[in-house]
């Protein structure tokens, strides 16, 4: 394929996105009771939650009891039942909300509940943002922007592609709720397009400065490079863990398989064109320690990794940011494992 010398649509104005953020839900749910992260020890707690865990176990003299872990978006916290605890399990379902009566209390130096009572709210009656992370962008509005981004390339078997994948409306359902983590980068309900977009952006710019790179093909991989995520977890109740597949296969490997799908209903869709879109995928963590079963062997294949790399990298540090106090605008995060590291960290909201 020839270089696609065209011009990136990168410098266009963005379009501001409608905020919905936490903080704001926050503030206008009375009904919700104290969020997590403001339950001190020796508090009354009277407020919904989602269960997020619950195991049985039993004190050494038997006596059974259970231990739960409940969260809404401002963080997570141990709870116990101690009395009466067989009779309270068809009241503890992970993933659903719950009306929590308890009484927090210190132990080995974390707060945790001693849990009273429970009861079990009707999902349709949820609001679900307040339990889960979510994106704080407009999935719908965000979507309208991908299609544009898709519609814009210039190679026709690449544009057929692309329209295939996104226009399908029960992929556009669960690539508007799919996060792209469990616990990592944009791990959120609506992050997987959110950071799709984000990639699809950077590649449109990168295009445009270096024109010897094939934006028809870079777009592409920015776009489908991360489709398998919408079958590697399983969010249709939270919390979001790995489906089965998931963790057999890799969304790398489900996603080369469902543009293999999607090429073979195009007409002639040229199988080394093809083979370059898929090989994007499989290589767009860079290395075979990082996961991926090819290393880049294309331009445009080292550029999407390092778009890739960059926009989790900074989403990363972005959320960390956020759930820590920066009183003076610059702290310290704690030992960060996945990176071997520590963080300075500036506060985002100054």
């Amino acid at each position: 394929m020839t270089a696609n010398c065209h011009s990136s649509t990168g410098n266009a104005e963005r379009p501001e996105y409608k905020r919905d953020s936490t903080s704001s839900v926050m503030d206008s749910e009375p009904g919700k009771g104290p969020y997590i992260k403001d339950i001190r020890e020796g508090q009354t707690v009277d407020g919904l939650y989602l269960i997020k865990e619950v195991s049985r176990s039993e004190t050494k003299s038997g006596k059974p009891y259970l231990n739960l872990r409940l969260m809404d978006t401002s963080g997570e916290l141990p709870a116990k039942i101690w009395d009466e605890a067989d009779s309270w399990l068809e009241q503890c379902i992970p993933g659903r909300v719950a009306s929590v009566q308890a009484q927090s209390q210190s132990f080995r130096g974390e707060v945790q509940l001693k849990i009273l009572s429970v009861t079990l709210q009707e999902q349709s009656a949820v609001d679900l943002r307040l339990f889960v992370p979510s994106t704080t962008n407009d999935t719908d509005e965000m979507m309208a922007e991908l299609l544009e981004l898709a519609d814009s390339v210039k190679d026709p078997s690449i544009r057929k592609l692309l329209g295939r994948v996104f226009t399908d409306q029960q992929f556009q359902g669960l690539f508007k709720r799919a996060p792209a983590a469990k616990y990592m980068h944009h791990a959120y309900i609506g992050g997987l397009l959110e950071h799709t977009l984000a990639i699809a952006r950077l590649a449109d710019q990168v295009a445009g400065l270096y024109p010897s790179v094939d934006r028809s093909l870079l777009i592409a991989g920015a776009l489908l490079h991360d489709i398998g995520k919408v079958k590697e977890f399983s969010f249709d109740v939270p919390p979001f863990d790995y489906s089965d597949q998931g963790r057999l296969l890799g969304h790398m490997v489900m996603g080369v398989e469902m543009v293999e799908t999607a090429a073979k209903k195009i007409r002639n869709f040229p199988e080394d064109l093809a083979a370059r879109i898929k090989h994007l995928i499989l290589s767009h963590h860079g290395s075979h320690e990082y996961g991926s079963p090819a290393l880049p062997m294309l331009k445009e294949a080292f550029v999407l990794n390092f778009l890739d790399d960059m926009d989790a990298k900074i989403n990363y540090t972005d959320q960390l940011a956020g759930q820590m106090e920066n009183e003076n605008g610059y702290s310290w995060s704690p030992f960060q494992r996945n990176l071997g590291r520590f963080l300075l960290l500036s506060d985002s909201s100054k």
